[in-house]
């Protein structure tokens, strides 16, 4: 056989090698590319569980979290876990506030736990849909600002207590006098305006009458399954049950992934100033109390 002949036999022998292996090949290549679409896919379909726990007393970090949702396309749907008795009014109108622009986008749930009362059902009543549990506490739809008169006290141990003020209503609520009926008729005029913001906002979330609303928001509370019928909870149900519901909503067939807000460990920093925030959110002073949902 000649030198030149060799090459030239070599690559027939490749190329028929090539044409037998080429088929199983294709087919295989074509099989892990569909595999890894499907489990990419898979990946990229999430549900949401934002939990919403204790007192309501800030929203910057759940608000950073609705909107960080909002654009997160592979996230199709938020179920809010709400364990809170409620708070702030400010803050839960805000929550409230970004919970709707967010349902707007995509399909938005709340589940309830032990308790989802006031500014935590203020703001499960602007989702698409409300899970309870049939013994969860929940409604609560109400205002307070709690006021504490020291004046007998005070006069017992001999204190006196004076303000230099700008007006007649600067240092209003005062624990070392006794309240004036126009001071009280100030404050009633704030709380049932907020009130009637809290009614209004139910009215609206749930699509029920204002009078209806206002017939039960006298702050009393109410079991899921009076809740439910109230028309102020849509089903009896856990979180698996929200997720479920949520997934379907959100077009995700099958099991979603589930993913929630990582769990920063708090430095001593951030405990040394919580716990001075409580002291001062407890501590009567001169001025007025903040509102309350709940």
């Amino acid at each position: 056989m000649s030198e030149s002949s060799r090459p030239k036999r070599s690559l027939f022998r490749w190329g028929c090698l090539a044409v037998i292996l080429a088929p199983p090949v294709l087919i295989l290549l074509l099989l892990g590319i569909s595999l890894l679409g499907k489990f990419s896919l898979s990946l990229g379909k999430k549900v949401a569980v934002l939990p919403i726990i204790g007192v309501i007393s800030e929203s910057d970090q759940l608000v950073e979290h609705l909107k960080r949702y909002g654009k997160d396309d592979s996230v199709k749907a938020v179920v809010l876990r709400i364990n809170s008795p409620g708070g702030g009014v400010a803050p839960s109108q805000e929550i409230y506030e970004e919970v709707r622009k967010l349902n707007a986008k995509k399909p938005v749930l709340a589940s309830m736990g032990s308790i989802a009362a006031s500014g935590g059902y203020y703001i499960a009543s602007a989702t698409r849909k409300i899970y309870a549990n049939p013994g969860t506490m929940t409604g609560s739809i109400g205002v307070a600002m709690p006021f504490v008169n020291l004046k007998e006290l005070v006069d017992k141990i001999g204190i006196k207590g004076m303000a230099v003020k700008s007006g007649e209503f600067k240092d209003i609520g005062s624990p070392l006098r006794e309240m004036t009926p126009q001071e009280r008729e100030v404050l009633q005029s704030v709380v049932d305006n907020v009130h009637m913001q809290f009614v209004n906002a139910v009215a609206l979330s749930r699509n029920l009458p204002q009078e209806d609303v206002i017939h039960i928001a006298d702050g009393r509370i109410f079991t899921g399954e009076q809740a439910k019928a109230l028309r102020l909870v849509d089903e009896l149900g856990t979180l698996e049950d929200a997720i479920r519901e949520a997934a379907q909503q959100g077009g995700i067939s099958g099991d979603p992934r589930v993913v929630s807000p990582p769990k920063g460990r708090a430095s001593l920093l951030d405990i040394i100033r919580e716990e001075v925030r409580s002291i001062i959110d407890g501590k009567i002073t001169g001025g007025v109390i903040p509102l309350q949902l709940n």
